[in-house]
């Protein structure tokens, strides 16, 4: 299953976050790790599901989670 990592907008609000969270799960996506650094979370599709995500008003941007390395 692809998964995303969905970052808010950094003046929303805990209810914001979790309209967000629940968004997500309303398109069928399954809520996994939640950052405290970021207000965000970790989500996954099933695989050819559309989402709107990135249309949602309280979130920021979305991208496709993956290993990141350091040199």
């Amino acid at each position: 299953m692809p998964s995303y990592i969905v970052t808010c907008k950094k003046d929303a609000t805990p209810e914001q976050v979790e309209a967000a969270k629940q968004h997500a799960r309303d398109q069928g996506g399954k809520i996994g790790h939640e950052y405290s650094l970021i207000k965000g979370f970790q989500v996954t599709f099933d695989e050819g599901t559309v989402s709107t995500m990135e249309n949602h008003e309280h979130v920021e941007a979305v991208e496709q989670d993956q290993e990141v390395r350091t040199q």
